[in-house]
């Protein structure tokens, strides 16, 4: 198979990342950004835009007041959430429709 290189600017924090991964799992720096960008690419196909969470969240002032006091006064959990927890299945709020 014919390779080819691609050069990228990283943050310091995941180049670090990187280097204790591959030194621990005895791996090669392009064996494991080819796996990553394969199961990326690969999971951007198949799962749902709407699904898929960005590694990285950018809130805005507003936003991370909201975040903040969330945190600090957290809702009570709803019934969904509290049978969720204890592991019993939790019912569909969407209705099926009937076959016709």
């Amino acid at each position: 198979m014919k390779e080819t290189q691609i050069s990228a600017y990283i943050s310091e924090a995941t180049k670090q990342r990187v280097e204790r991964y591959v030194k621990a799992h005895g791996v090669k720096k392009g064996h494991l950004i080819e796996q990553a960008l394969l199961h990326h690419l690969q999971a951007l196909a198949e799962i749902p835009a709407d699904l898929i969470i960005p590694p990285r969240l950018v809130l805005t002032p507003e936003s991370s007041k909201r975040v903040a006091e969330m945190i600090l006064n957290p809702p009570k959990p709803t019934p969904a959430m509290k049978a969720l927890m204890a592991g019993k299945p939790v019912k569909s709020r969407r209705k099926r429709a009937k076959a016709g």
